[in-house]
């Protein structure tokens, strides 16, 4: 409903459960036709105030919207403009915070991007490497998911939760 409201792609969407182990595939690909998580994938979170690269929070990310607070924003997102990424294969979509509680993504260069340190794989009881607040994947999955984002007719919504 939300995604017909807004204009957004009513075929599919993103969750990312930071609540979940960040050693554990925990981006979904949610297909809204089949009622059911069409993929799975790893994705980091924000370090916050531990340094960057570590797996410090792996099992507690902090939350915050605050400009130069490294760490991830929840709420629902729209996957925007392709550009290019520094990091990973390349690739980057910049990300649109549709809440209160990720208004700054913008401002805060908040993107979806690839790294190279993010695991295809779960790696649990290890963590993924955490960055500075950007939901990133691996190169192997950008690719994949860069194909769905760049078919789709209209933008698709990314939601983070906790």
């Amino acid at each position: 409903m939300y995604c017909k409201q807004n204009h957004l792609n009513s075929d599919y969407f993103f969750l990312a459960d930071l609540g979940v182990h960040s050693g554990k595939k925990r981006l979904y690909l949610v297909d809204f036709n089949k009622k059911t998580i069409a993929s799975r994938y790893m994705v980091s979170h924000g370090c916050g105030s531990y340094f960057w690269k570590m797996t410090l929070s792996k099992s507690n990310a902090s939350i915050s919207n605050k400009l130069n607070s490294h760490c991830s924003s929840v709420g629902k997102y729209k996957i925007g403009e392709k550009g290019f990424s520094n990091w990973g294969i390349g690739v980057k979509y910049l990300l649109h915070g549709l809440e209160a509680s990720n208004s700054n993504a913008l401002k805060r260069a908040v993107v979806l991007h690839s790294w190279s340190a993010v695991s295809d794989e779960e790696v649990y009881p290890d963590g993924t490497p955490e960055g500075w607040g950007c939901p990133a994947v691996s190169n192997n999955t950008m690719r994949e998911i860069a194909q769905k984002i760049d078919a789709s007719e209209k933008r698709i919504l990314l939601e983070i939760i906790k």
